[in-house]
């Protein structure tokens, strides 16, 4: 617990070098331009579920105005706090996706990068996407991003621990990942994030899989209408063999 939030330490293992595991290959340019375009109307309001260094939030805010970003991790607030000295319209709030109230309502909610696959249980998941439903206004919408199920399984093979290398641009730099598959739908990676000056930082996250039909299921009960899933920012429609998943959702 910080300051009476639920902090499960991701801010803590990855500070520093979280942004080095996402490498710039127009990933985050096109998740934001898939949320300007999925955005009803920006003057509504933006509100990011798990805003962390502000990877998403800072570029959108360029482009939508201000996004108010909710993070349990102190760390990763700190982060986004020390990247907006350079400029950007986000406000960050330390918070727990679960429980985050506001007297503000929203045009758009968005959770992204598996933020929601954090929480471990169907119960925890649930209360998240009604949380975000609260919060919207009547007619906004709700995007969700998380890692997609049947590929992760297909990668392991059958086995239970699997492990996989992604190389980077630069010479000699990679993620290494040792994955695990456990119980009740649970996966758990070790990333050893190999770097230009030829040092490692290694840190560990544990994942609730879903599938698009669990998130639509949250949605239905938090009042919410599903209305497209895809494979990426583009509108390309859903694949089992995408490794993440977009759902988007209504507020009638």
């Amino acid at each position: 617990m910080h300051n009476g939030v639920e902090d499960i330490g991701y801010g803590r293992q990855f500070k520093g070098w979280y942004d080095r595991l996402i490498p710039d290959d127009g990933i985050t340019d096109e998740a934001v331009e898939g949320l300007v375009a999925l955005h009803p109307a920006p003057e509504t309001g933006t509100l990011e579920f798990g805003v962390g260094t502000g990877r998403i939030a800072l570029p959108l805010s360029a482009r939508i105005g201000q996004v108010t970003g909710v993070d349990s991790s102190p760390e990763m607030l700190d982060a986004l706090r020390d990247k907006l000295k350079d400029g950007g319209d986000v406000e960050p709030v330390h918070g727990d996706i679960r429980t985050y109230t506001s007297e503000s309502r929203y045009g758009l909610v968005y959770c992204v990068c598996a933020t929601l696959s954090i929480l471990h249980t169907p119960e925890d998941q649930q209360q998240a996407v009604r949380r975000a439903a609260d919060l919207l206004t009547p007619g906004g919408r709700l995007v969700i991003e998380t890692h997609n199920k049947p590929p992760i399984l297909e990668l392991h093979e059958g086995r239970t621990r699997t492990t996989y290398f992604v190389p980077y641009p630069e010479p000699g730099t990679g993620v290494q990942t040792h994955s695990t598959l456990l119980d009740g739908g649970l996966w758990h990676c070790s990333h050893i994030l190999y770097q230009p000056d030829g040092t490692t930082r290694v840190g560990s996250e544990l994942t609730r899989l879903t599938t698009p039909d669990d998130i639509d299921g949250y949605a239905r009960a938090a009042g919410l209408r599903p209305e497209a899933h895809m494979a990426r920012w583009d509108g390309s429609p859903y694949s089992e063999r995408a490794p993440m998943f977009i759902c988007c959702y209504v507020k009638p």
